[in-house]
């Protein structure tokens, strides 16, 4: 397994954690009064739900466009 592809899972891997932590964030009795008065999510969620999905959407990009994915 070359080094871009583990890297790849890496980011995989933990972009899906991070998103599972958003949701169990997003679940919390705390956030969801927060989000009824406000209409927003608390800081911690909002960053949890964007580092996530940034890590998810780069490990799959390098998985399918990475430079071991060429040869």
């Amino acid at each position: 397994m070359t080094t871009n592809r583990t890297l790849a899972l890496v980011l995989l891997v933990v972009g899906a954690i991070l998103l599972f932590f958003a949701y169990q964030a997003s679940q919390s009795l705390g956030d969801q009064v927060t989000e009824a008065v406000t209409g927003r999510f608390t800081d911690s969620t909002t960053w949890f739900l964007i580092l996530g999905a940034t890590a998810a959407v780069a490990g799959v990009g390098l998985l399918l466009f990475g430079k071991s994915a060429r040869r």
